[in-house]
């Protein structure tokens, strides 16, 4: 099944529209992190106990926040799902178990919010030390995975080129969902890298589809220009990269909606990582190969009129 029958859009020609929005997407986050100090993280990686609590009635987050302070939680992050009835309250250190802290903590919302029937519907705690075991963990994960990429991609395209422009269009995707959770005030817990990684995996999935097509005309087409070969590339695999990305969207959109708030933060960093990954295998990974190699052809001119040996040319 094809979504568009035949498509002739010129992605190369509108490329710095897509840099652009690229460079304000990504600037709006990273202004966002130096702002707030970095990542939000979760108790995950800083520690601490975390509660959940459901009520029979909505409870103003305001007044629920000064009727903690008074029992002794100045510090208490809260977190609300309204349309779920329930808040998240996370305690930065306590030394009490989380059993502990959900009770006294449901007492102090019972005694202030008669008639709100405030029940535990969920109690983590996680000591510092795991914490930074976890950050150690996920920070291994993530370089590892970033080392294995390049190394697969470049050896299946025999380029490290095809494997270095894969990467930046992939950091591009992981920092966009970093900044996105900044600028929302969303925690980074360890459900969210998970879905970064996954994230990863299918945006490099994407991109490989298209390199590969471009590959193959590359090797095939003799008298068309590089832009004229991506432009085609892009085109033929559009349907495909477009279908996809709308399947794996209707399912993380059905996540997201009915998943719990467990999954919240997973499903919602997989649904803007799907977009932003589908923007970026057609609108980065394929431009930012054109750029590159029309620097090197820059360089190799240079090269060739100075009487030095120029560079290697993209394989036809």
């Amino acid at each position: 099944m094809q979504l568009f029958k035949k498509t002739n859009i010129d992605f190369i020609g509108k490329r710095y529209y897509a840099f652009a929005f690229s460079a304000v997407l990504l600037l709006s986050g990273i202004v966002s992190l130096v702002v707030k100090g970095g990542p939000k993280l979760g108790i995950d990686f800083t520690g601490g106990t975390l509660v959940q609590l459901g009520f029979q009635t909505v409870v103003p987050m305001s007044e629920l926040r000064v009727a903690l302070a008074q029992k002794g939680y100045p510090d208490a992050e809260l977190q609300d799902f309204q349309t779920e009835k329930s808040v998240i309250i996370r305690v930065p250190k306590s030394e009490k178990s989380a059993t502990v802290l959900g009770e006294e903590l449901t007492e102090a919302v019972r005694s202030q919010f008669v008639g709100s029937a405030p029940i535990v519907q969920r109690a983590e705690s996680v000591g510092p030390a795991v914490g930074r075991a976890l950050t150690n963990q996920a920070l291994s994960a993530i370089i590892w995975a970033t080392i294995l990429i390049i190394i697969y991609v470049g050896f299946r395209f025999r380029s490290t080129l095809w494997g270095v422009c894969s990467i930046a269009a992939l950091l591009h995707d992981v920092l966009s969902v970093v900044g996105i959770f900044s600028i929302m005030n969303k925690e980074i817990s360890v459900t969210v890298v998970a879905g970064i990684l996954t994230l990863a995996g299918y945006s490099m999935n994407d991109t490989i589809v298209i390199y590969d097509r471009m590959r193959e005309n590359i090797r095939l087409s003799k008298k068309e220009t590089l832009a004229e070969i991506i432009n085609r590339s892009v085109n033929e695999t559009l349907s495909r990269t477009i279908m996809t990305s709308m399947t794996v969207a209707i399912t993380v959109l059905v996540l997201f909606l009915f998943g719990g708030s467990v999954i919240h933060d997973f499903a919602f960093a997989l649904l803007w990582g799907v977009f932003v990954g589908s923007y970026s295998s057609i609108f980065v990974a394929a431009p930012i190969i054109y750029e590159w190699q029309a620097r090197r052809d820059r360089k190799r001119a240079v090269a060739i009129a100075k009487g030095v040996r120029p560079g290697p040319v993209l394989k036809r």
